[in-house]
């Protein structure tokens, strides 16, 4: 609001052409009154229904503008049914016209601007709904204008009476505008309509703490109704926090809890065998002794290392040797088990081995294994040497844990 004459406390004082009493007529004059809630408030009256040509002039003080480009006058006022008022002349009105001037400093006077349309710039004629006929039962209008476009510091309102017998009850000046919101987790500031009743103007957005845009621009159209229209643009919250608050906030995800991805989804348990000590976690960290695979999700379990491999046997003829062998009693808690087959050369009495040379064979291969078999491991070459015993181990690990210590028999 930029200005409302009903909670004035002390005489309004605005400018009247022509001045009360001048050649004894009389124009618009200020008087003291009471709402129907029985507040006081300051009227301006004027009834000179039975002089002719009546040219009554009434005009606000100075209005500062506040970057608004166009602006709100909600009047209330009550007029005298011209029907109702004995002998007077055929000039009588039910109506006054609304005016304003704008200006970049307080600089009007009695005599300037004069008092005549242009330089004065009408808004509308305005016209009750209903009229009275006796001055103890006035029915108050209430009727509102708008205008613009603004440039000027501020301006004047000027109300024209042209014979009528009526009360100007009380003045409001307001703008519309749209409030602060929140749409799709972005901050839209306060943004004043634009110059024209069917104006749109864009308020650009941020977005809310915690979050990141996943559309630009972020943009919210206000319109001339200081309705906000469908936004365009968004954000989500980030990796580790959730949406709260019925969607315009993000909060961060309590301890124990996680969001791996930034997105509308929700804080969820940590997955087994992990844990998140703080909060606002994008992903749980593995308890001691468990793992994940760098190809893991982070809502994945972490799983350790699978026991031994069972019931190995190992079928020999002259040239070469056969190993099989049944899955680990313990999985480890995964389905992606493979197997590594290591030969050794030994000397029993040295106690000491080394690894077997690289021109022996295991088929289909020694390392990654998924099957529970190897073949054509060459005797031959294991003998060759001052070694007397060759030793083959078997050995579990998964592609997750392929950096923990794997186990072997």
């Amino acid at each position: 609001t930029l200005m409302d004459t009903k909670w004035a406390t002390t005489e309004l004082a605005w400018t009247a052409h022509p001045e009360t009493g001048v050649s004894s007529l009389y124009s618009w004059e200020e008087v003291s009154g009471y709402d129907d809630a029985m507040n006081p408030i300051r009227t301006y009256q004027v009834c000179n229904v039975r002089e002719l040509n009546q040219n009554n002039w009434l005009r606000s003080d100075f209005i500062p503008r506040k970057d608004v480009l166009r602006v709100y006058v909600e009047m209330k006022f009550t007029v005298r049914d011209c029907n109702s008022i004995p002998n007077i002349p055929g000039s009588c009105k039910e109506t006054f016209n609304l005016f304003y001037y704008e200006s970049d400093s307080d600089s009007a006077t009695a005599t300037s601007p004069f008092w005549m349309e242009n330089p004065y710039l009408k808004v509308d004629t305005i016209a009750p709904d209903t009229s009275f006929s006796k001055l103890e039962s006035g029915r108050v209008n209430t009727k509102v204008r708008s205008f613009g476009p603004l440039s000027k510091a501020g301006f004047y309102l000027a109300f024209q009476d042209l014979g009528a017998c009526m009360s100007l009850i009380s003045v409001r000046v307001f703008y519309k505008k749209c409030s602060t919101t929140i749409a799709n987790f972005a901050v839209f500031p306060e943004t004043a309509t634009g110059a024209e009743a069917t104006s749109l103007v864009i308020a650009p957005g941020t977005c809310v703490p915690n979050a990141l845009e996943v559309s630009v621009p972020l943009k919210l159209y206000c319109n001339g109704d200081g309705e906000w229209m469908v936004p365009v643009g968004a954000c989500t919250c980030s990796a580790g926090f959730e949406q709260a608050m019925k969607d315009t906030q993000c909060q961060a995800c309590s301890p124990g809890t996680f969001k791996s991805k930034q997105g509308d989804g929700f804080c969820l348990p940590c997955p087994a065998n992990s844990r998140a000590s703080s909060g606002a976690s994008s992903v749980c960290s593995c308890r001691n002794g468990y793992y994940r695979s760098d190809t893991d999700p982070p809502d994945s379990a972490c799983t350790t290392v699978p026991s031994a491999p069972r019931n190995v046997i190992s079928i020999v003829n002259e040239t070469s040797l056969v190993l099989e062998w049944s899955d680990p009693r313990d999985l480890g808690g995964r389905e992606d088990i493979f197997y590594n087959v290591i030969c050794k050369k030994c000397l029993p009495e040295r106690g000491m081995c080394s690894r077997c040379d690289d021109n022996v064979e295991i088929s289909p291969r020694h390392l990654g294994l998924t099957q529970r078999r190897v073949e054509d491991i060459l005797l031959n070459e294991l003998r060759k040497g001052p070694f007397s015993h060759a030793h083959s181990m078997l050995c579990t690990n998964t592609t997750a844990n392929s950096n923990s210590e794997p186990l072997c028999i």
